[in-house]
């Protein structure tokens, strides 16, 4: 009797061709799993092919309201974008899918889990990680990376064996899609020199598209979490949807970027995320409002260090606990109200509120209702200058040349 494996499987080309390859060459009977992240347009299509590709069940798990709630929604709150922009939606999803996988593995009874990664992505290592950490005694069969079929070999092969997929020659592109954004790479995509082809977009329309007048949006989130739009309390799934079909109408959340894989090579890539734009934005500006300069400095950096953490697959470790516990904590009062303007690919900030507030409109008016003590700014200024000048006449001024750098320098 031959030993069962879980395929992580999406419906697409490389993952039916990895259906069908580990029958073949490994002699696997093949449980594919679908986990509905929000990127699931052709169930009945992806179960066609799980067939057509000779799959012993193609089971279907729909976890779009955990995805949010307990990956995205803390990745908003640490405002952790790699690289300056990607939000990070492919990433967010892979240590959900690779529980899911384990959970199953262990329901069916099978002996290793499979994935359709390449050997240069980034996915390959998030997966892996992932699992080996949550269940070492599973195999794990990486299928792009052991058959090392290019893109036109493996729509060959699925042709060869009567698998029907959405790629074609015309349209080479690999793309990944969930609700907080979706990834498109591969074909022409390839050169960076070349604009993106419009038919590389699904989710944003073109700016000479949009619409002619702005959208106003009005977010309410409560411990750094969105709840609600426009004062209708909505769950995470349909509260993303709206803002990403919003966002979408106006050009928001395009990004083009050539950013730093974790194997070592740069890549072209290309995203969409209109609802991960607008909800970092937005949350960005309540935490303005909030938090205090220490506390936002802090977070800046540990931003940084998240999104890395995300990125590079490393979300089941002690360093993610510890760094989930500082950004939840200082989300206590990050509730409020944000308005957003859409309007030409962009998302601005034009109010905020909350009744936590740190902004005092009496010690930052000018007008008649100012309740800030000018004269003691006088005292304040000679403590704050008085290391700077103190070490101005014991040393600077005492050195040759000009040690104060006022002259221009010589050419």
């Amino acid at each position: 009797m031959a030993e069962s494996i879980v395929l992580a499987y999406s419906g697409g080309l490389d993952t039916s061709v990895a259906c069908k390859w580990l029958q073949e060459e490994r002699g696997y009977d093949v449980v594919c799993l679908t986990v509905d992240l929000g990127n699931l347009p052709d169930v009945e299509g992806a179960k066609r092919r799980g067939a057509e590709a000779g799959a012993k069940s193609v089971e279907f798990t729909d976890a779009r309201e955990d995805f949010l709630r307990y990956f995205v929604f803390p990745a908003l709150a640490a405002n952790a974008v790699y690289e300056g922009q990607y939000p990070l939606a492919t990433a967010l999803g892979r240590p959900l899918i690779a529980k899911l996988l384990v959970d199953k593995a262990r329901e069916v009874g099978a002996t290793a889990v499979a994935h359709g990664c390449t050997g240069k992505g980034n996915d390959q290592v998030r997966f892996d990680v992932a699992i080996q950490t949550l269940a070492p005694d599973l195999t794990i069969v990486g299928t792009a990376r052991e058959n090392e079929m290019t893109r036109d070999e493996a729509m060959e092969y699925a042709a060869k064996h009567g698998i029907s997929v959405r790629t074609t020659v015309e349209s080479p592109y690999s793309t990944d899609e969930n609700l907080w954004g979706r990834s498109v790479e591969c074909g022409v995509l390839e050169d960076p020199w070349a604009a993106p082809p419009e038919d590389a977009y699904a989710w944003t329309k073109p700016l000479d598209r949009t619409p002619e007048r702005p959208a106003h949006v009005e977010i309410t989130f409560k411990e750094g979490f969105p709840v609600a739009l426009d004062g209708e309390e909505l769950g995470p799934v349909e509260l993303v949807q709206r803002l990403s079909d919003l966002g979408g109408e106006h050009g928001i959340g395009r990004i083009d970027m050539v950013e730093d894989r974790l194997v070592g090579i740069k890549s072209r890539e290309i995203y969409e995320a209109p609802a991960a734009t607008i909800l970092i934005e937005a949350h960005k500006a309540l935490e303005a409002l909030t938090l205090s300069k220490l506390q936002l400095r802090m977070k800046e950096r540990v931003a940084q260090e998240y999104a890395d953490l995300i990125y590079n697959g490393l979300w089941f470790s002690a360093h993610h606990r510890d760094l989930a516990a500082y950004t939840q904590s200082t989300q206590r009062h990050v509730s409020g109200d944000v308005r957003m303007r859409l309007w030409r690919g962009r998302a601005v900030p034009e109010g905020r509120r909350s009744d936590e507030s740190l902004y005092s409109y009496e010690l930052a008016t000018y007008g008649s209702g100012d309740q800030f003590d000018q004269k003691a700014a006088a005292g304040f200024i000679k403590l704050w200058g008085l290391p700077v000048q103190v070490q101005a006449q014991r040393q600077l001024l005492r050195e040759p040349g000009d040690p104060l750098h006022l002259a221009a320098p010589e050419e």
